[in-house]
C-alpha cells in the first residue's frame, strides 16, 4: 500500500517546492506538476509532489484525522 500526505506549498524554486505538512516543513520534488504556486495544496509521496488537491480536501482530511485522535 502506498501512503501519501497532503501538504500546503510554501515556496517553489525550479523543480523543488517547500511544503508544510501539518507543521513539518519539507523540500519535495515538484517536477511532475506544472504551474505549482505558493498556497496550492499537493499530495506528496516519497518526497515527490504527485498531484494538486483542493484546500477543501485538505481540510476534510485534517478533520477526519483529528476525530481519530480523540
Amino acid at each position: 500500500m502506498c501512503v501519501g500526505i497532503q501538504a500546503k506549498v510554501l515556496s517553489v524554486d525550479d523543480d523543488t517546492a517547500v511544503v508544510d505538512a501539518t507543521g513539518a516543513k519539507r523540500e519535495v520534488s515538484s517536477a511532475l506538476l506544472d504551474d505549482l504556486e505558493p498556497g496550492d495544496y499537493v499530495m506528496v509521496h516519497a518526497g515527490v509532489a504527485i498531484a494538486k488537491i483542493t484546500s477543501s480536501s485538505d481540510e476534510e482530511t485534517e478533520e477526519i484525522l483529528s476525530d481519530k485522535k480523540s
